[in-house]
C-alpha cells in the first residue's frame, strides 16, 4: 500500500494512535450504514447456495477470499495495520516493496483475532442492525459485509500501537506484569472507563448525524436513522473495546520476548 496509508511511524504518539482511531469510527459507522441498505439476504452465508468450483464454503467465505488475494498482491498486507481473514495460502505482493518503519515488536505478528471478529459480526452484530429479509442482492451484501469487517478488523488490531505507545510511555509500570505474565493487571493498566464512556457517547452521536434522513422542510424524519445509535454504541461497548484489549494484552504479553 502507498505509504500515506500507514500511520506507524517512528514518532509514534499517543496523540496520533487516537486521531487515528477517531478518524476510524467514522469508516466503521458509515459502513454500517452502507449495510444496513441491504435485508440480512441470508443466502450470502449459506454454503449450499452458490456451488462455486474449488469453493466449499458460502458466498461472502468466496468473495473475502478472492479480494484479499486480489489485495495481497497490491501490498495490501505488507502494511502491519493491516490482518487478512484467510492468511493461509495468501499470493505474495507483485508492487515495489515499501519498507514500513519497524515500530512494533516480532511478536505484533502472532496477533490475529480475526476469527473472532468474523464470529462476532455475523453471528452477534449483524442481526442487531440489519432487516430481515431477501432482496436478492448478494453479492452487494458480500462486498458489503466486506467493508464491515475490514474496518473493524483494523481498528481493533490497533490495539497493537496503542499497547506500543502506552508501553513506551510507561515502561515501568507495564514491566512487571508482563514479566509475571498478569493478564489482570495489564488490564486495568489499559482500562479508563470515562474514556470508555466517551467513546461510546461520540460514536453513537456520529450514527446519529451521518444517518440521518435529510429532507428539506420535513421534519417528519426526525429520530429515524439508517442505523441504531444505541447499537452503534453497543458495537463499541461489548465487542470493539473490550476485543481491542484483548490485542493490547497478548501484544503486551510477548513484548519483553
Amino acid at each position: 500500500m502507498a505509504k500515506a496509508e500507514s500511520n506507524v511511524s517512528g514518532g509514534l504518539t499517543l496523540d496520533m494512535v487516537r486521531d487515528s482511531l477517531i478518524r476510524q469510527e467514522d469508516t466503521i459507522v458509515f459502513s454500517l450504514i452502507e449495510r444496513a441498505r441491504f435485508p440480512l439476504n441470508s443466502p450470502t452465508y449459506d454454503p449450499s447456495y452458490a456451488s462455486i468450483p474449488g469453493s466449499s464454503g458460502s458466498l461472502v467465505e468466496f468473495i473475502v477470499k478472492k479480494t484479499e488475494a486480489t489485495q495481497a498482491t497490491a501490498g495490501r498486507y505488507e502494511n502491519p495495520e493491516e490482518h487478512p481473514f484467510f492468511p493461509d495460502n495468501l499470493p505474495p505482493s507483485l508492487v515495489p516493496h515499501y519498507k514500513y518503519p519497524e515500530v512494533l515488536h516480532p511478536a505484533a505478528m502472532s496477533v490475529n483475532i480475526n476469527k473472532i471478529i468474523w464470529d462476532v459480526y455475523f453471528n452477534k452484530l449483524l442481526p442487531l442492525f440489519v432487516a430481515a429479509g431477501d432482496d436478492e442482492n448478494y453479492a452487494w451484501t458480500a462486498a458489503r459485509d466486506l467493508d464491515c469487517l475490514q474496518a473493524l478488523s483494523r481498528r481493533i488490531h490497533y490495539g497493537k500501537l496503542v499497547a506500543e505507545v502506552k508501553f513506551r510511555d510507561e515502561q515501568k509500570d507495564y514491566e512487571p506484569p508482563i514479566r509475571a505474565q498478569d493478564r489482570d493487571a495489564l488490564v486495568g493498566l489499559l482500562t479508563f472507563p470515562a474514556v470508555e464512556d466517551a467513546v461510546k457517547k461520540r460514536v453513537a452521536k456520529k450514527a446519529m448525524t451521518f444517518g440521518q434522513e435529510v429532507k428539506l422542510g420535513d421534519d417528519g424524519n426526525k429520530g429515524k436513522y439508517k442505523v441504531d445509535p444505541d447499537v452503534v454504541s453497543r458495537l463499541y461497548g461489548e465487542w470493539v473495546i473490550p476485543l481491542t484489549k484483548d490485542v493490547e494484552v497478548e501484544y503486551l504479553l510477548h513484548r519483553l520476548d
